[in-house]
């Protein structure tokens, strides 16, 4: 599949069996943790079915004037994708060929992040140029975990990238997911900070798995207490 711009032709190929993927080692370990806990909290919801693609650090695949590219970002979320078989093992991801274009694009930003903000369009090109001019990406989040910055871009019209203002909550609204997106702080696991977090219509912040159990575990506490308040011992 061939799409023509005025200066760039982009077609839609599949990655070579035999292509060697570079090893790139991550700048931190902020990056995977920030990832898989946005990627839980879908699962959780039922936003990850069959046909969706949430993936992290998987590279996208467009081809430029006969020239590959393949840029991985620290998330992206896309629907209607092709299955694989079950003897195939997923290396990369072609919009437009295996499914439709991401939803959304995120970046987690180290100190040393630059190209996330690349409008090169050169080959190799930038990732802004890539996600905004090859790809059409919908929506491109930028988030300083260090700092708990979030920035959100939304595709216009005319195909650039303007930056969304939040709403009185801090939180913006990824409507090819259908929830907010925003920032919180606190202790997961063995990280304590800044994350990135979901939020649904009516602003009810969705919950980890782990933060569930608690739930859980505090209404049973609070169940047994009211029981033995009412001199009733509660089942075992």
């Amino acid at each position: 599949m061939t799409v023509s711009t005025v200066d760039l032709k982009i077609t839609w190929e599949k990655l070579p069996d035999d292509f060697i993927l570079e090893e790139q080692p991550l700048q931190n370990i902020d990056q995977p943790l920030l990832a898989a806990a946005l990627r839980e909290i879908l699962e959780i919801a039922g936003l990850i079915l069959e046909g969706t693609l949430a993936a992290p650090n998987l590279g996208i695949c467009a081809t430029l004037d006969n020239k590959l590219v393949i840029k991985a970002p620290d998330l992206f979320y896309a629907r209607n994708v092709q299955s694989l078989s079950s003897q195939e093992i997923r290396r990369s991801y072609t919009p437009n060929l295996e499914g439709e274009i991401p939803a959304v694009v995120m970046e987690f930003l180290s100190a040393s992040s630059y190209d996330e903000y690349s409008n090169k369009p050169t080959y190799p090109p930038g990732k802004w140029f890539f996600y905004r001019q090859v790809l059409r990406v919908p929506i491109y989040a930028l988030f300083e975990p260090a700092a708990g910055v979030l920035e959100v871009y939304q595709l216009d019209s005319s195909g650039d990238y303007q930056i969304q203002q939040p709403d009185l909550n801090g939180r913006y609204w990824i409507a090819g997911i259908g929830l907010f997106l925003g920032v919180w702080q606190g202790t997961k696991a063995e990280r304590t900070g800044y994350w990135l977090r979901w939020w649904d219509e009516s602003g009810e912040m969705l919950l980890w798995g782990a933060e569930m159990v608690e739930r859980e575990r505090q209404r049973a506490d609070r169940l047994a207490a009211q029981l033995r308040a009412a001199g009733m011992e509660p089942e075992a």
